[in-house]
């Protein structure tokens, strides 16, 4: 059996992840193939921009560009953004590198909309892209930031080094969760971090307490998951699938109140299945017992009860609280398929507030 290879004036675009994992990869290098068909997260990212931006008056969302160049995407703060625009958030967030689709999610015979994701690269997209580690600290201005343009700023260093990833692109883009947009001393100071040009950054931004912003961060819950993981020391390089789905919180609030029902949504209702490849077994077992926001101290109660309890200190919150509520791994060794943790809708009603209405009144 032979591989065809197409002449470069027909070359895609963007080539099918699976075949640039495969040997085919090396025959098209040593055949001449022009390594920029192989794309960096920030230049994945960028597709979703564009395309988001192509969309912008169906989306709902603003466009602006400031002095310096660096285009920002209104999801939220001042524009409406929606449902469809935190599905983009969500795909910029992981580079496109997974599916990800609306999904309704049934809470004690109460329906609402809930976000599905699937991934075959859980380590890249999730932990290089799309995990939030990023302060984004400029004069007044502050927001958190995640995304393909985090890898450029390797934040952080620990976490690249243990991926064994490095990003090289001469673009960058970034979501930054903030009810605020950013300005050009912001955008600048996240330019020289990933050492390009203002004119090269795409910021796209919006505020917890608005339904783009609460759409992305329940489209965290396969990330959190890999995140609980490497915080404890495991090799998450050997997770090969993830797929997750959480409901998607109401608007219940300000902020901080968004926030503690946001984060709910995955410690209560979140559910993930990953694809390992591990061993000693016991151990696997042992990681996957540790893994769900079951475990924790802090568990059981709404988070924004919990923060409030600890003076709104986050260091004062036990952090293995941030977890999905349930845990499911296939072992590709063992042939076996674990299960750990438990949904609890009880908490997920108060703290989404759900109330019956008097339709008589």
């Amino acid at each position: 059996m032979t591989c065809s290879l197409p002449d470069e004036k027909v070359w895609p675009k963007r080539l099918h992840l699976n075949f640039l994992s495969s040997p085919n990869l090396y025959r098209l290098l040593h055949l001449g193939y022009p390594v920029r068909t192989l794309q960096s997260l920030n230049e994945l990212g960028l597709e979703v921009f564009e395309e988001m931006l192509d969309y912008a008056d169906e989306l709902q969302v603003g466009v602006e560009e400031l002095d310096n160049g660096t285009v920002v995407a209104d999801a939220g703060v001042e524009a409406k953004g929606g449902l469809g625009a935190g599905i983009y958030l969500s795909r910029l967030c992981m580079a496109d590198l997974a599916d990800i689709q609306p999904t309704p999610i049934e809470i004690d015979g109460i329906t609402i909309p809930g976000v599905q994701v699937a991934t075959d690269h859980p380590a890249i997209s999730c932990m290089a892209s799309q995990c939030a580690m990023w302060q984004i600290n400029a004069g007044e201005y502050f927001g958190m930031g995640s995304g393909p343009a985090r890898a450029l700023a390797r934040k952080t260093k620990e976490l690249y080094e243990s991926l064994e990833f490095e990003e090289y692109a001469d673009v960058g883009v970034l979501f930054i969760e903030a009810d605020a947009l950013p300005d050009e001393e912001a955008a600048e100071k996240i330019a020289e971090a990933c050492g390009i040009d203002p004119a090269d950054l795409k910021l796209a931004v919006a505020p917890t307490d608005s339904v783009a912003g609460l759409v992305q961060v329940s489209a965290r819950v396969v990330e959190t998951g890999l995140h609980k993981l490497f915080t404890m020391g495991f090799d998450i390089k050997a997770i090969k699938t993830g797929w997750g789905r959480a409901p998607i919180a109401p608007v219940v609030g300000k902020a901080t109140k968004c926030m503690g029902a946001s984060n709910d949504a995955i410690i209560y209702g979140g559910e993930t299945y990953y694809t390992v490849d591990y061993e000693p077994f016991d151990e696997l077992l042992a990681y996957l017992k540790a893994t769900p926001s079951c475990t924790s101290r802090d568990y059981g109660a709404p988070f924004f009860k919990t923060f409030k309890e600890c003076g709104f200190d986050f260091f004062k919150v036990d952090h293995n609280v941030f977890a999905p509520a349930k845990v499911v791994m296939n072992d590709l060794r063992s042939r076996r398929t674990l299960v750990a943790g438990r949904l609890n809708p009880a908490v997920l009603k108060e703290s989404f507030g759900f109330e019956a209405a008097d339709l008589e009144s």
